[in-house]
């Protein structure tokens, strides 16, 4: 196992590698080092033991997010401009607004396993 550049991998930034990640996680590396070549097979526990003999810590540093869709641009142009209250290239009017919706509200887990709290009816 060539642990060296295993260390390496994990000091670098994976958007500087072309991964699609914004931090790395033991998972992640175990998974890139297998696809560079570097290991044939490796679990993350491993990659955890790993770093931590050198108090290695990747997924504390963050960066941005390797865009990997070529229409990112166009996209995102069209938010911007919504910030900017543009819409077509026209400013929007004081009597219009945007209003904008999550695609994938979060998941409140918590919120379905508890029961809802009913006041206590008076005595």
């Amino acid at each position: 196992m060539q642990v060296a550049e295993v260390k390496a991998m994990a000091c670098q930034l994976p958007a500087e590698l072309a991964v699609p990640l914004s931090r790395w996680s033991c998972p992640d590396l175990a998974h890139e080092a297998i696809a560079r070549g570097l290991v044939p097979a490796i679990p993350a526990s491993t990659i955890r033991r790993i770093l931590a003999a050198d108090t290695i810590k990747p997924w504390q540093h963050q960066s941005w997010i390797f865009i990997l869709d070529p229409d990112f641009a166009t996209k995102a142009s069209r938010v911007l401009d919504l910030y900017a209250r543009t819409y077509d290239g026209e400013p929007l009017g004081v009597d219009e607004y945007v209003v904008s919706s999550d695609e994938k509200p979060a998941s409140r887990p918590a919120a379905a396993a508890t029961p809802p709290w009913h006041p206590a009816s008076p005595a």
